[in-house]
């Protein structure tokens, strides 16, 4: 069964999932501050609104895949955000990697109009949400979650159900990003060296995928820093916010990342050097020039 969809921010991961319930016959309504992501989706069959009021009141389920916690509050509780137009008995669908407990304020919020929270962070990219095979972490009670089982499986075929607890959903999403960021670090850092050495890139990334080196997410930049690909699909800005979330998480926990913290500070010092707008496969020049430039000062 399927009914009217609202997405507000449909960027790479929201277009992508704009197109894939399109595709499969989802009414899908959109809007974005960008309005160069819209042709396309206007192609495809989408309606576009001028805000996320307006969006609301055409649908049955709002999807939020904006960036921050910021935007996350602005559409929906601002001067046109979307609990303007939301109706009790409906949901909101929660896909921005925020900070736990900013998930459970605006879960409490809207739980007091009678609007339900589905916590709902993902992974994989837009290319995995094209196709609806992202990894879709959710925290929503067990009602909630049969009632949108059919839109849950059009998203993903990846559904891990965390539990019925709002913020448990970004707290996983915390946990895997950090993880992330740690082992892109990692991969940028190996890969320069490999270089250094004279070793053929190709050939080890080969080596390295077969092997107890191999992570998705160093294979998948490493190979567009190969080919000199740094065409933004994920801004470094993003696993920099993310990472930073996590370790800040974890210092209220009074839980020690050294291996976390050297990742966010990786990744902030790319941002630094000037990557924040590139994909974040440039952390792969941030290593070769922090290691030429190491190199320059012993001689």
């Amino acid at each position: 069964m399927t009914y009217p969809i609202g997405i507000i921010g449909v960027g790479n991961m929201g277009g992508a999932m704009a197109l894939n319930l399109l595709e499969q016959g989802w009414p899908v309504h959109v809007c974005d501050i960008d309005a160069s992501k819209l042709p396309p989706l206007v192609q495809a069959g989408a309606v576009i609104h001028p805000n996320s009021a307006q969006t609301a009141a055409n649908t049955d389920l709002l999807i939020v895949c904006v960036v921050d916690s910021q935007q996350t509050h602005d559409v929906l509780f601002g001067p046109d955000g979307a609990v303007h137009q939301l109706k009790p008995h409906q949901a909101v669908l929660l896909c921005p990697t925020i900070a736990p407990e900013d998930v459970e304020v605006c879960a409490n919020k809207l739980s007091a109009l009678g609007i339900h929270t589905l916590d709902a962070p993902m992974s994989g990219g837009p290319a995995r949400a094209r196709v609806g095979s992202m990894s879709l972490m959710l925290a929503c009670t067990d009602a909630v979650f049969e009632k949108y089982q059919d839109l849950i499986a059009a998203l993903s075929t990846q559904v891990f159900r965390i539990s019925q607890k709002p913020g448990d959903g970004a707290r996983t999403k915390l946990v895997n990003n950090l993880l992330a960021a740690i082992n892109l670090a990692g991969a940028a850092e190996v890969m320069a060296l490999a270089e250094r050495m004279g070793l053929d890139l190709t050939t080890t990334l080969n080596v390295i995928e077969r092997s107890s080196g191999q992570s998705w997410i160093g294979s998948d930049r490493m190979r567009r820093a190969i080919a000199d690909d740094f065409e933004p699909l994920a801004h470094t800005t993003l696993l920099t916010k993310d990472s930073k979330l996590a370790v800040s998480a974890a210092n209220k926990l009074g839980f020690n990342t050294p291996v976390g913290t050297q990742a966010y500070q990786t990744f902030q010092r790319a941002i630094e050097f000037g990557l924040a707008a590139e994909d974040d496969a440039s952390l792969f020049k941030l290593m070769q020039n922090n290691n030429l430039n190491n190199n320059k000062n012993r001689l």
